[in-house]
């Protein structure tokens, strides 16, 4: 399909946003790292979790008053493979980027490493820190619990999150295996995306509380806020079951919260923090049959899966993290395309900041 959006240059858009990052009280190299998680995700394609977010679930949420700008992290444990934080309603890129690079040093030193997070937020595409482990040639598995959105199987209710489970691979190819699948047939940023295009989410993956179909966009993210739609899980029950775990891992490992306590919701309806938590495995090859030998049978496996036979219709066959790959050789020296509605935001957030020497291309 034709991009008809205009592309902004990254370092545009990676300076902006971290200038309004620091506008809202965000420290220099905490808000350079959120801008980049952002843009990464646009970087890959993931438009749902990219710089469309910038605004509502950060800008927004610092204005609320249910997100903190300055993320005040606490060490609760330590030992030489593991970490346990308490992000205290911080940023969850912030505190996620810390604990990564921390335990990338253990599974080094250690040959494995572990490590949760409670009292956190969004942390972005969590492919973001499965890859900050493959870049340093270690595994990562890990996920992330979030606003209940799930029903269980043969449920209504949204009980759980859309809780990605997420792992990545060092390769002897130009790009990891990176996996990084919520474990709903939809998730909300992807129909927010759909409702700024004024187009319906696909049918049968969103329940009403009445236990029928919905498709209307905009309907269905009023109905998430009011607990009144579900996603449908991936599998049915197997969608659930592993969400389920992802729950357990993200909540049970770091003491934290779980299901209705995430809600971002008083009972007057009023906003509070969501209070995420985050579990992170790293272990590095070298201790088992050696970096290089290992980062070539993952290439071999995944060379042969793309060169297997391909059905009727179908000249390619794709493994996780290449059309992401692809994506990023396309719009590297582009930019990120960005549509009038995002742009506006932005604008306004420029304004209010008083930033200067931001000129957007819907302005002119």
């Amino acid at each position: 399909m034709t991009e008809t959006r205009p592309y902004i240059p990254w370092d545009f858009m990676g300076e902006f946003m971290k200038k309004a990052f620091m506008g809202y009280g965000v420290p220099e190299e905490d808000a350079a790292i959120c801008a980049d998680v952002l843009m990464e995700s646009d970087r890959r394609g993931i438009e749902s979790h990219g710089c469309n977010r910038f605004k509502p679930i950060y800008i927004d949420r610092f204005e609320q008053g249910i997100l903190k700008p300055v993320t005040e992290i606490e060490v609760l444990k330590e030992t030489p493979i593991s970490l346990l934080y308490d992000a205290h309603d911080g940023l969850g890129m912030v505190a996620s980027h810390r604990m990564m690079t921390e335990l990338i040093k253990k599974a080094k030193t250690y040959g494995m490493s572990m490590g949760a997070i409670r009292n956190s937020s969004h942390f972005g595409i969590a492919g973001y820190w499965a890859t900050m482990a493959t870049k340093e040639d270690l595994v990562c598995i890990m996920g992330t619990n979030a606003r209940p959105s799930i029903a269980p199987t043969f449920g209504v209710e949204p009980m759980i999150g859309t809780n990605p489970i997420t792992v990545g691979i060092p390769t002897d190819e130009d790009f990891p295996f990176v996996i990084d699948c919520a474990t709903s047939t939809i998730q909300r940023g992807t129909v927010e995306v759909l409702a700024r295009k004024g187009e319906p989410t696909p049918e049968g993956t969103v329940l009403g509380s009445d236990g029928k179909y919905m498709t209307n966009s905009e309907e269905i993210l009023k109905a998430l806020l009011r607990g009144e739609a579900s996603f449908v899980p991936i599998g049915g029950y197997k969608g659930y079951g592993y969400a389920t775990v992802i729950e357990i891992l993200s909540a049970a490992l770091a003491g934290g919260h779980f299901m209705h306590q995430l809600s971002g919701i008083n009972e007057d309806g009023s906003p509070r923090p969501h209070g995420l938590g985050h579990f992170f495995l790293v272990f590095n090859p070298e201790f088992m049959i050696g970096t290089d030998e290992f980062k070539h049978t993952a290439g071999e496996i995944l060379r042969g899966l793309r060169a297997s036979k391909k059905a009727p219709g179908h000249d390619r066959i794709y493994t996780a993290g290449e059309k992401e790959y692809l994506t990023w050789l396309d719009r590297k020296d582009k930019g990120v395309p960005v549509d009038e509605n995002i742009q506006r935001e932005m604008a306004g957030v420029r304004d209010k900041l008083g930033l200067t020497g931001f000129p957007f291309p819907f302005e002119s």
